[in-house]
């Protein structure tokens, strides 16, 4: 299922971050998680989903990755920690129920 999302991987709790936008959030973590694309996410070992927000249209999805993107180191922890304050792999719940996020309308 196509939904633009933007997303941020992270090597572990507090480590190398790298943000992204995708159209289709699940086959994107699993390329991450499986290395399918060569990179900065696969040189720095980026295969945890600290954090995403689902969007309309991608338009407003890369504004958004583009306005994280030029944000400090900072608010990008800020945002994991909000959303996210164990740094779970929030993958780990689609590969349990074997289900992609669903947009509720609601941005998380």
């Amino acid at each position: 299922m196509k939904q633009p999302a933007i997303y941020i991987m992270t090597s572990q709790r507090n480590g190398t971050l790298y943000v992204g936008v995708t159209s289709n959030l699940e086959q994107r973590v699993y390329q991450h998680k499986n290395e399918s694309m060569k990179g900065f996410s696969s040189k720095h070992n980026c295969k945890i989903l600290a954090y995403y927000e689902i969007y309309e249209n991608m338009e407003s999805a890369i504004l958004r990755e583009k306005q994280i993107k030029g944000g400090s180191r900072l608010k990008k922890l800020r945002l994991i920690e909000d959303m996210n304050p164990q740094w779970k792999d929030l993958s780990l719940t689609w590969i349990a129920s074997s289900q992609a996020p669903r947009n509720d309308g609601v941005t998380l």
